[in-house]
């Protein structure tokens, strides 16, 4: 059996961190968490991850530095990008700069599941 893919989870909302944490493990996947950019980026380069799934406003390092960060140093990794600031004006930027897909919060688990299943897919 192939090794489960890894997601890392970037939210400064704890809440929103560990629902989608747990949910995704059901779906077996791995998680690993952050919770600002800063940290995300630490974690990147301890675990290998397939996708980001970021929130674009948080404190310390926002999500549309970290997409542009991790982009040039994992070209290959997948990005949803989320939020629900400003109408959703950021999620155009993050689509810009290469996410695969954006969702505007407040999320919906089984959307959110669709999409990761949909962008993890072996082409």
């Amino acid at each position: 059996m192939p090794n489960p893919a890894a997601i890392l989870i970037v939210d400064d909302d704890r809440e929103v961190r560990s629902v989608l944490a747990r949910m995704l493990e059901v779906g077996g996947y791995r998680v690993f968490e952050a919770a600002n950019g800063k940290e995300a980026v630490t974690e990147a380069r301890k675990h290998p991850v397939d996708l980001l799934i970021t929130d674009l406003i948080m404190p310390e390092q926002e999500g549309i530095e970290t997409i542009k960060l991790l982009r040039r140093e994992y070209p290959g990794l997948k990005i949803i990008a989320i939020s629900g600031a400003f109408g959703g004006d950021f999620l155009m930027v993050a689509g810009y700069l290469g996410a695969a897909e954006t969702l505007q919060k407040p999320l919906r688990m089984d959307v959110v599941l669709q999409t990761v299943e949909r962008i993890l897919k072996p082409e």
